[in-house]
């Protein structure tokens, strides 16, 4: 008989955790939300429809856990804002913070793509967070007493960098570094141009 400590057990309920995400992740983006079942996540993970549930308590949940992070990403750039000087190395290392960050949830991609409504609906709750801190963003990389041009150069570099998260999509073949190489100068050549 094999005893399992503690800490093993919280290790194996992280790794299904993930696991189911993961599976997720995946099945939402070939499927579509709407069209995919628990029943078949919990099959792709190889573990039972119950065992899903104790990890997350409904669909809905499981694709919270999917966008969360991505939002929890975006909070983490915007608190350490102030941090960071307001100059062109600055402002380049906040836009590859936070490119970093979406890449990191490239996976995701395809359930972004193809299921914004589902994605919309989830984030109701969650929308102003996500408007306020893409507001706190954009206002900083166009700089104190902004023109109008700078505030739109701004937005613009932002949607350059979000590209990030559908990038798989777009282009298959790209790995990371050339996703990221590749906005970080799209982004900061709008940003000076």
């Amino acid at each position: 008989m094999t005893l399992r400590s503690a800490s093993d057990t919280v290790a194996a309920g992280r790794s299904t955790k993930i696991a189911i995400r993961d599976a997720a992740v995946k099945l939402f983006s070939a499927k579509g939300f709407e069209q995919s079942s628990l029943r078949e996540v919990a099959d792709a993970v190889g573990i039972t429809k119950a065992s899903l549930y104790y990890h997350y308590a409904s669909k809905l949940d499981l694709l919270l856990a999917i966008i969360d992070p991505i939002l929890d990403h975006v909070r983490a750039v915007v608190e350490n804002l102030d941090e960071v000087p307001h100059d062109a190395d600055g402002i380049r290392t906040v836009l590859r913070t936070y490119l970093r960050g979406l890449i990191a949830h490239r996976d995701a991609g395809g359930l972004i793509m193809r299921d914004t409504a589902a994605i919309v609906n989830a984030m109701v709750d969650r929308y102003p967070d996500l408007i306020d801190n893409s507001q706190v963003l954009r206002d900083w990389l166009a700089g104190p007493d902004a023109s109008d041009a700078a505030k739109l150069r701004a937005s613009a570099a932002l949607e350059m960098i979000r590209v990030a998260l559908v990038s798989k999509e777009l282009v298959p073949g790209a790995d990371d570094t050339l996703v990221e190489t590749t906005l970080l100068d799209a982004a900061t050549s709008v940003l000076t141009a």
